[in-house]
């Protein structure tokens, strides 16, 4: 998966009770839009991610 500085994060909830996670993604830190990205989910925290298979990408439009 490949992304940019200003796509959103879609982290999908693994459970039942667990709901999604969303956020953007800051920085892109690995080559040609590869991970880790530095993350800010909607509620702040802001982390360094290597999301799995449970995420996906909303590419930004200009």
């Amino acid at each position: 998966m490949q992304a940019t500085q200003g796509d959103r994060i879609i982290i999908r909830g693994r459970t039942v009770e667990s709901s999604d996670r969303h956020g953007e993604i800051l920085e892109v830190k690995g080559p040609n839009g590869a991970p880790p990205y530095h993350v800010r989910f909607d509620d702040g925290h802001e982390t360094i991610l290597y999301p799995g298979g449970d995420f996906t990408v909303e590419h930004h439009t200009t």
